[in-house]
Order: C-alpha cells, then structure tokens, then sequence
C-alpha cells in the first residue's frame, strides 16, 4: 500500500521509486465543513517538526501537511546501490504523488528557503495542483559563493555533510551570522538534534541536488496568486534580490519582514503567520480560490 506508518506511529508515502516520504497531516478545523489544504515544505537541513509553532494558527482553519524532503527528517534517501534519479521530475513527481495518494487535489504551497525554490517551479509547471503560492527566505537559486560557503573547506557542499555529519554541518553553519536564529538559548541545542535527525548522507543527495537548482527561468510563467515574505537581513539572500524575485513573478505581493537572520519563520513567525493568514483571507474575499 502507497501510505504506511511505523511502530512509532509516524506516517509515511511510498512512492513507485521505492522511496518513503514522511508527512505529518493535521487539523482542527471543523469536522462538518469543508476546508482547503496547505503543504508546508521546508529548507535544506531542516525537517516538518521545525514548524510545530505554525500548526495551532493554521490547522484551526486549514488541513496541514508537513512533508519532509528526500534525505531529510524521516523521509528514506538511496543507500549505495539503489537506483534513483535526484532529479527535478523526480523531486516535483514524488510531491505531487503525496497529494495524490492524500487525495488532495490542490495546495496552498508554503516553501521556506530553498523548499520555496520548489514551489516555484511548482507553480509554473503544475499551476493545477496548487491554489496559491507561498515562498519565506527564497533565493532563485545557489550561486557559487553560497556552494563554497556551505562546503566548509571540505571538496564540496555535499563531501561536507558526509564528512561533518548533518550535526557537524549545522554546528558550522551556526557560527555564521544571519544564518540560524539563535535568540533564546535553548534552541540551538534542540535545533543540533533535530538536524540530527537526517543522515549526513541522505542531506549529501540532496545538496547535490540543490547545486544545480535554479528556479529563475520559471518565474514569468507562474499566473497564480503569489507571496514573498521577504526577510531584511538574511545572510541567503539580500533585501535587493527578493525585490528582484517580486518583479519577476507577474503579481507577486511582497511582505518585507524585519528582524535578523534567514529563518524568518521561526525568530519572526507571528509577523509571517499574520501576512500569510491575511494573503490566504483575500483570496477567499476575491473568489480567486476554487472550492
């Protein structure tokens, strides 16, 4: 069967690769209505439990979905010998197979950095599946700068989650200001063993993955409702090239969020949360959201 649990009672989709992606599927909505659905995919490293401070605002009104990517959280990636293909079909085909397998037809999508890169070329090649779409701390792409950054001194960004480990890789990228929000003291501990979670080897796929996405030719082609929820001063991408993002994507609505740092939804979730919850009201006011 597509749809599995395991004896920790976590919840999984197998897809026709032999791969498992996790999800988590939440709602307190209520039961007698009908409600539309949201799917959160998060960024490189991170996994759908970092966003457990958005499920009480969003599942009251909305069905939400936390996917965890290829090689991420609980998701499976490729051991040695298996064949699989991380490709941009491949990645966008095994989404699309979870709402399938759901029985969701159409998603707000909210991607946070480079899951936000997904959702674009999401919203440009399936602009069926998807009602609107939303993109927190997104860069267009990786350029080299940021894949010798990530890299560590080591041969390349995906040696270094081998050779670190994916808590030794997140304990570097730490060190650098405007990347993880390190506001009260206790998170960055519980951050390390989230991170912890993935394998070094299950994220080493996926960087590669990443190196060469680049979502930019997409841009002009997305015709549904957009939201950029553009952070001030994150060391990932700058104030300018958000600004540019919103150019190119014809109607894109733009939220500067204030506040230090590149994970926006976590050190400023109740600013992003309003102007996400305030985007998703308008649409629902101009009938653009089918039904």
């Amino acid at each position: 069967m597509p749809l599995e649990r395991d004896s920790e009672g976590r919840t999984y989709v197998r897809h026709s690769n032999g791969q498992r992606s996790h999800y988590i599927l939440t709602s307190f909505a209520d039961p007698w209505k009908s409600h539309e659905t949201i799917l959160i995919q998060h960024g490189f490293g991170r996994h759908a439990e970092f966003w457990y401070h958005w499920i009480p605002v969003l599942a009251r009104q909305y069905y939400v979905i936390r996917r965890d990517l290829r090689g991420h959280g609980y998701s499976s990636y490729p051991k040695f010998g298996e064949k699989y293909e991380y490709t941009l079909d491949t990645i966008l085909e095994e989404i699309i197979d979870t709402l399938d397998h759901l029985g969701v037809k159409k998603v707000h999508f909210l991607g946070e950095s480079t899951g936000g890169m997904l959702g674009e070329i999401l919203a440009a090649r399936h602009p069926n599946r998807l009602h609107s779409l939303t993109v927190c701390s997104t860069p267009t792409h990786l350029p080299e700068p940021a894949l010798k950054l990530f890299a560590f001194h080591k041969k390349d960004w995906p040696a270094a989650c081998r050779e670190l480990g994916s808590r030794g890789w997140a304990e570097a990228l730490s060190n650098i200001p405007g990347t993880i929000p390190i506001v009260d003291q206790g998170y960055l501990p519980w951050y390390l063993d989230q991170i912890s979670v993935s394998d070094g080897e299950g994220l080493a796929g996926y960087a590669q993955f990443l190196s060469t996405l680049d979502a930019r030719p997409y841009l002009s082609k997305i015709g549904i409702p957009t939201l950029i929820l553009a952070p001030s001063q994150s060391a990932a991408t700058t104030l300018k090239e958000q600004q540019q993002l919103q150019q190119q994507i014809p109607g894109a609505r733009m939220e500067i969020i204030s506040g230090p740092g590149h994970e926006i939804y976590v050190t400023q979730a109740e600013k992003c949360q309003g102007a996400f919850l305030s985007f998703l009201g308008a649409l629902r006011q101009d009938d653009t959201v089918e039904s």
